[in-house]
């Protein structure tokens, strides 16, 4: 059985893009959740990194994931977490997916829906967006920020489908950054001829 879950920082006002670093994504505000870490913070998303399963990455966030992990040898566990996990890169422009060790190249959503066992999503928004229109994201982790931005991508841009999530836990950090988990709920099936 497939379970995807998605991990997004965002803003209050819903912006997903850039929060990693200045310059990022060619967004002005590039680096935005950099303030707010904290060992709270560090824990909840070290908990995420624990997990067995493989990720999955829209072509932009893999490549901008190579610079950072692929050749690292700090020692930080998240690096090793990063390097031996299998990787699933979803796109349509990429050759191939050799120049990050573990990485599979997939050409769509529905290469996505085939695969089996646990898989992770951190970032790639315009490949969550598109997982999410087709019912495939059981579960969220939101990392909500408190600030708003006013431009840059936000997660649900056009419409989304109808979805219905329960938050399962949450946590906030002492810099008053909330992380939300949800788990999709399915849809109650009524009895058929009513």
């Amino acid at each position: 059985m497939r379970s995807i879950s998605a991990t997004m920082m965002m803003t209050l006002d819903g912006v997903v893009q850039a929060p990693g670093r200045a310059g990022e994504d060619g967004c002005e505000h590039g680096g935005w959740a950099a303030p707010y870490g904290d060992e709270v913070l560090a824990a909840e998303m070290g908990k995420g990194m624990a997990h067995t399963g493989a990720m999955v990455f829209g072509r932009r966030t893999w490549q901008d994931f190579i610079t950072v992990w692929a050749s690292a040898t700090d020692g930080n566990p998240f690096t090793a977490h990063m390097n031996a996990t299998t990787k699933y890169v979803v796109s349509r422009s990429l050759d191939d997916a050799s120049e990050w060790e573990n990485s599979v190249l997939l050409r769509g959503v529905d290469e996505v829906a085939a695969l089996d066992g646990d898989l992770a999503i951190v970032g790639s928004t315009a490949l969550v967006r598109s997982l999410h229109a087709a019912g495939l994201v059981d579960h969220y982790t939101l990392v909500i920020h408190p600030l708003t931005l006013g431009t840059g991508t936000r997660l649900f841009g056009d419409p989304a489908p109808l979805t219905e999530f329960e938050l399962t836990s949450s946590v906030t950090t002492t810099k008053g950054v909330i992380v939300a988990h949800y788990s999709r709920v399915e849809p109650a099936v009524s009895p058929a001829g009513r």
